[in-house]
């Protein structure tokens, strides 16, 4: 029997040990995906409160000495709770309480202030996953391949390519180029780099240590989350700065789209709903709009649609858009459902509307994943109007929820969501509401278009069964990443 490909995958959090957007959910499902495919991959990923007693993780070999000045850190290794079934994954969890057993979340304080040690935080998470790819790690188990995410685990790449060892091959994933983990380069001595590795071709960006610049620099290859992404980050609109190092790199670039947990996003077995429902029997979704309505203490009329929102407030994601429409468009028989958290005067904006349109705006500040999922099983439009989106997860759990997602063409809404036309309702394609470009004028329109559909009920069923009835799981993708691991360990092509 052949042996397995190794693949350790590098992350800064994993559902449902730490999740603060769609990266945790992603770190959870593709390592699982993987394994079912004959991977060896294992997770690695910094010990937060509690993550070592969920995972009941037992400390594996002696401590890792990472950083200079600091001590050594402790390998705790378990098993992943509530992935793929029967997938079984092992994680490495870094254990330090200097670094990471603290109260708030993975990257800021319970007040949203980042951590003030985010520079030495992640670094230790980048190099203890270089020195496993250099068969230093705390047992005898070595990776062929380190699987890089984002800035937090950015100088892997690095450090594997300055180490005198045999390594492992690397792939750093863009989940979002806007995040790039810019530091004073004051930090160089303290993050053990060599100052000879500070300039245009190595870690420096703009006159500061760049976490992801040094993962796309010296990163065997880099991998986005959608093909649409991987385009317009090669542009000056979408590229912040990198857009020249992206078009260098195109060799080594792929866009490979995120699939979804569809097992834990299934309208008809998802333990958060009030009634189960499929595209074989919607009247389940009924039940559950009546649910929301209640939850958010909305008027109880199963015949109004409902706007969904639920996203982080920013501005990248387009909630100033939403904001200068809601006024207008609840003039006509409407409500809206909203949740999350971010800008703290976007937060203010839809807490004071609703309390002027009580009963019409439902707003709950925060994230609550019970009630995320119930919003996607309750509304009936959900509104993705971003500036740029590299992959998108909601529009998935969407469609698949019988919710025609409302999303600007960018990214992985480009890439997921087939606009309602005549045409693609006769070709059996279309799923949702797409506008061009990031404004309210067109985004109105759209949003107009869509309510006019919703008095034709039977076309809307036909645009809800298609979205229901695609697939967007992690196999195909999962698939993917095992092709591009193949090209960089060619021995593997038979497995």
């Amino acid at each position: 029997m052949a042996e397995a490909l190794r693949v350790l995958y590098v992350t800064s959090e994993v559902f449902p040990l730490a999740k603060t957007g769609g990266l945790g959910d992603v770190s959870s499902v593709l390592p699982s995906t993987l394994r079912q495919l004959g991977v060896d991959a294992r997770i690695l990923m910094p010990a937060y409160p509690d993550v070592i007693a969920r995972l009941d993780a037992r400390p594996v070999g002696a401590p890792v000495p990472t950083l200079p000045g600091l001590e050594p850190v402790q390998l705790f290794q378990g098993i992943l709770p509530d992935a793929v079934p029967g997938a079984l994954t092992p994680v490495y969890a870094i254990a330090s309480p200097a670094l990471y057993a603290r109260s708030g979340g993975p990257y800021a304080d319970d007040s949203g202030h980042d951590w003030p040690d985010n520079a030495i935080r992640f670094a230790v998470l980048s190099k203890v996953a270089a020195l496993m790819g250099c068969g230093a790690g705390p047992d005898d188990w070595w990776p062929h391949i380190v699987h890089c995410n984002d800035w937090q685990s950015g100088l892997t790449p690095a450090y594997l390519a300055l180490a005198d060892s045999v390594r492992a091959r690397s792939v750093l994933s863009i989940h979002n180029l806007a995040f790039q983990g810019n530091f004073s380069p004051d930090l160089m001595p303290a993050l053990g780099l060599p100052w000879s590795c500070f300039h245009p071709r190595g870690v420096e960006f703009y006159g500061q240590i760049s976490y992801l610049k040094a993962g796309l620099h010296y990163a065997d290859h880099i991998s986005t989350v959608s093909r649409s992404y991987a385009r317009e980050i090669q542009t000056p609109e979408f590229g912040f700065g990198m857009q020249g190092l992206l078009v260098e790199a195109n060799d080594r670039l792929t866009g490979i789209m995120n699939g979804i947990d569809a097992l834990r996003w299934n309208p008809a077995t998802d333990p958060y709903l009030a009634a189960p429902y499929s595209s074989e029997d919607l009247s389940g979704k009924l039940d559950n709009k009546r649910l929301l309505q209640a939850r958010l203490a909305l008027e109880p009329d199963p015949e109004l649609p409902i706007l969904a929102l639920v996203t982080r407030l920013t501005y990248q994601k387009g909630v100033d858009l939403v904001l200068g429409l809601v006024d207008e468009l609840l003039e006509q028989p409407l409500q809206w459902a909203v949740l999350g958290s971010g800008d703290k005067a976007y937060e203010a904006q839809w807490r004071a509307l609703a309390e002027i349109y009580p009963g019409r705006v439902g707003v709950s500040i925060g994230y609550h994943e019970e009630l995320a999922h119930l919003v996607e099983a309750g509304a009936d439009l959900f509104l993705m109007p971003s500036r740029f989106e590299p992959c998108g997860l909601n529009q998935m759990y969407s469609m698949r929820y019988g919710v025609l997602p409302v999303v600007r063409r960018t990214g992985g809404l480009a890439d997921s969501v087939v606009d309602i036309t005549p045409r693609s309702l006769l070709d059996g394609a279309a799923t949702g509401f797409v506008f061009e470009n990031a404004n309210r004028e067109e985004l109105r329109a759209c949003l107009l278009r869509a309510l006019l559909l919703y008095r034709d009920q039977a076309t809307w069923r036909q645009a809800q069964l298609h979205g229901m009835r695609r697939d967007f799981s992690w196999a195909a993708s999962a698939a993917r990443y095992l092709e591009l691991y193949r090209t960089l360990q060619p021995g593997w092509s038979s497995m």
